[in-house]
């Protein structure tokens, strides 16, 4: 569909709102949250009726369940999902091996979240959906964009909404209103309209001409207690993954010729003709899909007051687990930054930064999930993405201790049952002064600012003292460490000289 320009029409404008978030997936639920729990005005439209029904991005890396803590997602997620079960591989209806997908990471107090947790995309929709309504936010089901103009204060876009069809009512044609918001986000897809619309390129290749088939289905006659792999001889691999929390499996296909059959009979058809099982044996085919492996990359995160955020932004080969994830800490750093514009007088060039960070991270995990397509890469610590920072970034500045600005900050266990992210938790930026005596400056109230160690108590900002531990010396040495919302290292120092200035670029002081 071609987006237009909005025309004037002399309908009435709805409510302004400060963001207007186009999709419901993974990345617009995230970033609604964000924004919402910063008191900044979010309209979410989703042109679907309902959240995507499928498991599609099941694999939820480290990093990612850190940005869940922090949004307050973590423990539904935590009780929906489990760790990744050894893969058992079949060859003429014989188990013939074993192995793990991921390498196995022990957690420690640095790093509390070590390995992939699995649930499935459906149903971390819903968890952030319930959150996002948790604090008092929503969903515009079945309102689909259709026009969009900005100028230099904002945004005015249109939108086409129809209501459902239920029991004795039929579709009814789309009504349509006009939202005026300051700034707009793509977070609708790789297809994005939206992008579409902007005339941003997505730049990339196929990352294997065979096409792929995904589905939910479910099979009771088989354990759930690994993660099938089978030959498929001339037909072809494929594999089913048990989904925590359910009775379904997620069943990937490759196909070397022909597309994927996606019809609940096609699906039944490609696992008798690859398994041991019979085609009766799939019960249910509750969700089913085909994609060609792709790895492209928008040549531009921004245009103007539009910014584009995970698959309208960045595609993946699925095998890395990398998409949801990167989608996810997109809307994590944009959500910060958005709220320090909208609420707390920070230039509007911080909003720049959003594209300086996240497209070399977006381009470096794209590299990684096309080498583990191929073969060429593990499923290890890079996968984790808790490596991921942005040093030398236009955001971060010195050292100090163990850390470079523009690294993450690391957990650790403090006296008392406490830890560091329970200091970081929540929308503020935090001051962390471990160890050795040397004063912070008086800072702003939205700093935070915590002593861990030794020393006199810093002054300004909402302070609190805390005792040391080897662990939090170990991980982060002595020095002063400014910490930004998203559990980044935007300044750090052996003495507060440089703060201020940095400070100025995120706030108003």
């Amino acid at each position: 569909m071609e987006l237009n320009s909005v025309k004037e029409t002399g309908r009435a404008l709805d409510a302004p709102v400060d963001v207007l978030v186009v999709g419901a997936g993974p990345t617009g639920l995230a970033l609604a949250v964000d924004l919402t729990r910063r008191g900044v005005g979010v309209l979410v439209a989703e042109k679907a009726d309902a959240l995507f029904p499928g498991s599609r991005g099941k694999g939820l890396q480290p990093r990612t369940m850190e940005v869940l803590d922090d949004l307050g997602a973590v423990d539904a997620v935590l009780a929906a999902g489990s760790p990744a079960p050894p893969a058992a591989v079949w060859e003429d209806g014989r188990r013939t091996g074993a192995y793990d997908m991921f390498d196995r990471t022990p957690p420690s107090g640095a790093e509390p979240y070590s390995e992939p947790w699995l649930v499935p995309q459906w149903r971390t929709q819903e968890i952030l959906l319930a959150r996002l309504r948790e604090l008092g936010g929503d969903v515009a089901f079945g309102s689909e964009l259709t026009a969009l103009s900005q100028d230099a204060d904002g945004v005015t876009a249109e939108l086409a909404h129809r209501r459902a069809p239920s029991a004795g009512r039929p579709q009814r044609s789309a009504t349509r209103s006009l939202v005026r918001a300051r700034y707009a986000v793509a977070a609708d897809g790789g297809r994005s309209t939206l992008r579409t619309a902007l005339g941003i390129a997505l730049l990339g290749e196929s990352v294997d001409p065979a096409p792929m088939l995904v589905a939910d289905v479910r099979v009771p006659d088989l354990d759930r207690d690994n993660w099938h792999m089978f030959a498929g001889g001339n037909a072809g691999r494929l594999a089913l993954c048990p989904l925590p929390g359910t009775e379904d499996f997620q069943l990937v296909a490759q196909y070397a010729q022909g597309a994927p059959d996606t019809s609940p009979e096609g699906v039944r058809a490609a696992v008798a003709a690859r398994t041991h099982l019979r085609a009766d044996q799939v019960t249910e085919v509750r969700w089913a899909s085909d994609f060609r492996p792709r790895a492209a990359l928008a040549e531009r995160f921004r245009e103007g007051r539009v910014f584009l955020a995970g698959d309208a932004a960045h595609v993946h080969s699925p095998a890395g687990g990398q998409g949801l994830n990167t989608s996810v800490q997109d809307a994590y750093n944009l959500g910060w930054k958005l709220g320090q514009v909208l609420r707390h007088g920070a230039p509007e060039a911080l909003l720049d930064t959003y594209e300086q960070e996240r497209r070399p991270v977006a381009a470096r995990m794209l590299d990684l999930s096309t080498r583990i397509h191929h073969g060429a890469a593990r499923r290890g610590h890079e996968t984790r993405q808790l490596g991921l920072g942005y040093r030398g970034g236009p955001l971060s500045e010195g050292a100090a201790g163990a850390l470079v600005a523009g690294d993450r900050a690391p957990d650790g266990r403090l006296p008392g049952g406490r830890r560091v992210f329970d200091l970081l938790r929540g929308p503020h930026f935090t001051l962390l002064a471990v160890g050795g005596d040397t004063p912070a400056p008086r800072l702003p109230a939205a700093v935070r600012v915590h002593r861990i160690g030794t020393g006199g108590e810093p002054t300004g900002g909402s302070v609190g003292g805390e005792p040391g531990t080897a662990e939090v010396d170990g991980a982060y040495g002595k020095g002063l460490f400014l910490v930004r919302p998203d559990g980044h290292v935007g300044w750090a120092g052996p003495d507060p000289a440089g703060l201020a200035d940095w400070l100025g670029k995120v706030m108003r002081c």
